[in-house]
């Protein structure tokens, strides 16, 4: 059996009137908490919305964002690799 996807609607637009609200009155986190497939955890921004023409209150997510768990290395933290230096003078005496 087929599950109905909902449409992504723009969490800015009231459902009742239509009416474009500038930004929610309040906004909060919700962390998952488990990974998905690749590790990446998500981090969910939600709003708290109220439309100036009808006064009717909604709760929508604003945004969503993939982590990766852990801090990343920096470059500087890394060791230095083995540099391998090649005389070309000696390449061409091996022909």
């Amino acid at each position: 059996m087929l599950m109905a996807r909902k449409k992504k609607q723009d969490p800015f637009i009231c459902p009742r009137c239509g009416t474009r609200v500038k930004e929610p009155v309040k906004t909060w986190t919700l962390v998952s908490p488990l990974p998905d497939k690749k590790g990446r955890v998500t981090i969910t921004i939600m709003g708290l919305f109220k439309c100036p023409n009808c006064g009717y209150t909604w709760r929508a997510v604003v945004k969503k964002i993939k982590n990766e768990v852990g801090e990343p290395e920096e470059e500087s933290e890394r060791e230095p690799g083995e540099i391998i230096e090649i005389d070309l003078s000696e390449l061409k005496d091996l022909e």
